[in-house]
């Protein structure tokens, strides 16, 4: 609860990933993929009640072992390749009324820390708008190029006058980490990407979204540094 306000968090995990089989709840680092985000909210001083809503009776096994949530089975419908990543928000704030902030923590981003979760809850609360986690990228976009006719390159972003980084305008990208909304306005815009939205930016060691194998090894590799350090 903040300011009086009740939070549900939603952790999103369905079954079938393309790209690693078995991915959220594949072992990172002596536990299931998944675990590491039911952990981190699990201490969050703001979030009321955090759920898993999956359609996978693994995942959910899963879940449940390591202390999640589990109230509902999701819907097979909602599960599909083509289902919108917001779905399973719009389905459990209806499993689940009464909330006044919903927060969707996907389980592909097991760096984050309990800290990034209530900053974020509480700058949405602060600022009265939706809030998104967000990193640097590897490359800036003002190095992105298109290629036309003739293999003809038009910068993405438009000409600068510099190609030294550091001169560079500062740009972000989506990590995918944590989303906040209050509850009505996500409700009118099904979104957390809306012209108020503002961003909380993350390092690039907590920011790591698995996708691959190699997302994997990564994460593996900076949870081990970390240890030994």
């Amino acid at each position: 609860m903040i300011a009086g306000k009740k939070v549900l968090g939603v952790i999103p995990a369905r079954g079938g990933s393309k790209g690693v089989p078995g991915k959220n709840i594949r072992e990172l680092a002596g536990k299931p993929l998944i675990a590491w985000t039911i952990e981190a909210a699990a201490r969050s001083v703001y979030l009321d009640r955090v759920i898993i809503s999956s359609d996978d009776d693994s995942i959910i096994q899963t879940a449940i072992a390591h202390g999640g949530d589990v109230p509902f089975k999701r819907p097979e419908r909602l599960a599909q390749d083509g289902t919108s990543g917001l779905a399973p928000v719009v389905h459990a704030l209806d499993e689940l009324p009464g909330y006044d902030y919903v927060v969707l923590l996907q389980p592909t981003s097991p760096l984050r820390t309990v800290e990034d979760i209530d900053a974020c809850i509480a700058q949405c609360e602060k600022s009265g708008a939706p809030v998104v986690s967000m990193t640097e990228p590897d490359k800036s976009p003002y190095w992105m190029f298109r290629i036309g006719a003739g293999d003809r390159l038009s910068p993405v972003m438009g000409h600068v006058e510099s190609t030294l980084r550091q001169d560079l305008p500062a740009a972000f990208v989506l990590n995918g980490a944590i989303y906040v909304s209050d509850v009505e306005g996500f409700r009118k815009t099904e979104s957390f990407l809306t012209e108020e939205t503002t961003g909380y930016v993350m390092p690039k060691e907590r920011s790591v979204d698995i996708d691959t194998l190699l997302d994997f090894w990564l994460c593996e590799a900076i949870i081990a540094n970390k240890a030994n350090n």
